[in-house]
């Protein structure tokens, strides 16, 4: 069904210059000029083919046509107004962030939890379905997102960076270490078992390492779609995994993971916190922004000492 209504900008000055009864308030209320408040009047009149409002100094009277149509107008606007009144309650209550399922189940799900004791007024939601989020159409607040952090229409603010090293259970290094007779060299693991074998930093750690990784077998092996699966699977002893070691500190100074070597390597990606500029300021995203760049700080600072 076509709506069969006149355009809504006259509609709304009507209401606001008639609910005031003065044609400058209106212009105040409406962030508009007096003048453009007369045009759109006049527009409407022209419409109706009548007079709404007869002139006086100082007051706008409304002619019996004008006062006819006030009350319903008002509780038109009144009825829209309460509606978008309460989605913005939902909205101030409730923070949405979409992340990797590798940075949520690694770092942040560890620590959400006491942003939201410091924030008790507001719900938080956390999305990990590795769909990339729209956040400029609203389905999601705020991203936290590996990549180059360019994304069109957001602001990316760089968190930290994504370096990877092999990593295995300690029980699986012993066994690979005995069968060798000896430590396990960077030259011997394209002939042991690999999780996601097809992986590029494979490749580009073991040329760090100045290991030649042409023909290494890519095929067979277990793939797995981020590192928080590969983790847990290297944690079971199924074989070397490539993971960032800032991740997994907590498991390698408990022993569920081991390094075997010191060296990591950091291509140019890295985790950013991504959000639409126009939305940087709104409350719940300020918060959670400032809090998040503190508790990265904080793990920098333990990231920068030895590990274990």
């Amino acid at each position: 069904m076509t709506r069969k209504m006149p355009p809504l900008a006259a509609v709304r000055v009507f209401e606001a210059a008639a609910r005031l009864e003065n044609f400058t308030a209106a212009a105040n209320e409406l962030g508009m000029t007096q003048a453009a408040v007369s045009y759109q009047v006049k527009l409407l009149e022209e419409r109706l083919k009548a007079p709404l409002f007869l002139r006086e100094r100082g007051r706008a009277v409304l002619t019996p046509l004008g006062a006819k149509l006030l009350p319903g107008l008002t509780q038109a606007f009144d009825t829209i107004e309460a509606a978008f009144a309460s989605q913005r309650e939902e909205d101030e209550a409730l923070l949405t962030i979409a992340t990797t399922r590798t940075f949520a189940n690694a770092w942040l799900v560890w620590r959400l939890g006491a942003f939201q004791l410091d924030h008790p007024d507001l719900g938080v939601r956390l999305v990990t379905d590795g769909k990339l989020a729209d956040l400029n159409a609203g389905e999601a607040d705020i991203a936290i997102r590996a990549g180059q952090g360019q994304w069109d229409g957001l602001e990316a603010e760089r968190l930290l960076p994504i370096d990877y090293t092999p990593m295995c259970s300690p029980g699986f290094l012993a066994r690979v270490e005995a069968q060798l007779g000896r430590k396990v060299e960077p030259a011997d693991l394209p002939t042991l078992p690999m999780l996601s074998p097809q992986d590029d930093w494979w490749d580009n750690w073991l040329c760090a390492a100045g290991v030649a990784s042409e023909g290494r077998p890519k095929r067979g092996g277990l793939r797995l779609d981020s590192q928080a699966d590969e983790a847990n699977a290297a944690m079971s002893g199924q074989g070397f995994v490539m993971l960032t070691p800032y991740f997994w500190r907590n498991d390698l100074a408990e022993g569920k993971l081991v390094q075997p070597f010191p060296l990591t390597t950091e291509g140019n990606f890295g985790y950013w916190l991504a959000m639409p500029p126009a939305r940087k300021s709104v409350p719940k995203i300020r918060r959670f922004r400032e809090w998040l760049l503190r508790e990265i700080a904080k793990g920098a600072e333990v990231h920068q000492g030895p590990r274990g």
